[in-house]
């Protein structure tokens, strides 16, 4: 059986890499740490996954990115993937956009970047435990 999937989702490479480190060096290789720079790659990537068995446990993402933003982003994965643990991790969104997110994605948290490394692995602790 293959291990979970943490996906993370922005549009700055840079906020990616440091993503996908922090959570390596504090999960180790309990988890599989995937990343999308934007979200119908994220889509795509969730879709290749499910269909290999493989089971997104959480994501991570951006609000402000081209295309489709990340409060709607959120609400299409939670309509096909429910129990999905969502965050939000931005500098920008606006009140409505999270406000949606937390009534039609469940989101389970909106952080500001830049992010306390602190901060988010307790969020991220906070929605495994959900599970």
């Amino acid at each position: 059986m293959s291990k979970p999937v943490i996906l993370c989702v922005d549009d700055e490479r840079m906020v990616l890499n440091s993503l996908r480190t922090q959570l390596a060096e504090a999960f180790g290789d309990a988890y599989i740490y995937e990343g999308a720079e934007d979200a119908e790659e994220a889509l795509d990537v969730i879709n290749d996954l499910n269909e290999d068995g493989i089971s997104v446990i959480l994501i991570i993402s951006d609000w402000l990115m081209p295309g489709i933003r990340g409060d709607e982003l959120l609400i299409q994965i939670h309509k096909n993937y429910p129990n999905v643990i969502k965050i939000m991790l931005t500098g920008q969104a606006d009140e409505v956009a999270i406000d949606r997110a937390q009534k039609q994605a469940n989101l389970h948290s909106c952080l500001s970047k830049p992010w306390l490394e602190s901060d988010l692995l307790e969020t991220i602790k906070s929605g495994l435990s959900k599970l």
